[in-house]
């Protein structure tokens, strides 16, 4: 619990296998240290047809970039360190990847999850932004 709120470790559940059909996260994978076993947490608790809808910052025209890793229980910079805002931490959170083309695969390479990524870009709607990818990451079993 932070402030009264839940707050899960993705990379180590305790939530039952197969127990949602709906997993929602917004814009935290990039913070994550370990998120091959986030991603493989996050299949094991979804329903078989169950899906993980998500959003990340996404470069899509360049490869991804690890900012910075977990090595012998500290953080080692592998770039400059950059953070974003987080509201139950007033330091902000680690950016430690910029995920690029590279991340369905890495996610279905670490977890079986087929994504696919959603862009709508509609100025009548009032709809464009930078980063405005939804994905959508589904257990097909």
């Amino acid at each position: 619990m932070k402030h009264g709120f839940g707050s899960e470790n993705l990379e180590q559940q305790t939530f039952k296998d197969a127990e949602f059909d709906l997993v929602v996260t917004q814009d935290v994978f990039e913070h994550i240290l370990d998120p091959a076993r986030a991603f493989s947490e996050i299949a094991r608790t979804l329903k078989p047809d169950g899906a993980h809808v998500f959003t990340v910052p996404w470069y899509y025209w360049k490869k991804t970039l690890l900012r910075a890793i977990s090595e012998n229980g500290s953080i080692k910079y592998l770039e400059k360190p950059d953070y974003h805002g987080n509201p139950i931490d007033p330091n902000g959170s680690l950016v430690v990847r910029e995920w690029g083309w590279d991340l369905c695969d890495f996610i279905y390479t670490h977890s079986g999850l087929t994504t696919t990524a959603i862009r709508i870009n509609d100025e009548s709607r009032g709809i464009k932004a930078e980063f405005i990818e939804v994905f959508i990451s589904r257990k097909t079993e």
